[in-house]
């Protein structure tokens, strides 16, 4: 009996070490975001850290190939609302929206490389005549 007792608290312990402490710290130690504007999200932003990478490649699915534009889902409403109100992006600094969790995860971030950072209505407004 002791010994079963033995590996269940080694048990125990192995999933608080492995499992529990590193999404704790990854909670506690989430990068600092100059999250533009910000406001009401298409989904929960719970939810959108863990999908929105499905959400966007959905839309892109849907508008390159269907030709399907979902207004609500566009890359550029995200980046209208995320873009930081100093430079109007999400990719010039290292706090930007999407540069600094995508460094904070490790993962390479290749939207835009077509897409644009850039707030449009910021450019609009500088160049109105």
């Amino acid at each position: 009996m002791g010994v079963e007792l033995g590996n269940i608290i080694k048990a125990i312990l192995f999933s608080l070490l492995f499992y529990v402490v590193p999404i704790w710290a990854a909670e506690h130690n989430a990068p600092k975001l100059d999250i533009g504007k910000g406001g009401q999200c298409v989904e929960e932003p719970q939810w959108m850290r863990k999908n929105h990478m499905h959400l966007l490649k959905h839309q892109r699915d849907e508008t390159v190939r269907k030709g399907i534009r979902d207004e609500k889902l566009n890359l550029k409403n995200c980046i209208e609302c995320h873009a930081s109100t100093r430079d109007d992006s999400v990719i010039a600094r290292d706090d930007s929206f999407c540069v600094a969790c995508h460094r904070f995860e490790a993962v390479k971030i290749d939207c835009f490389e077509c897409h644009s950072g850039k707030r449009k209505s910021a450019w609009l407004q500088r160049n109105a005549k």
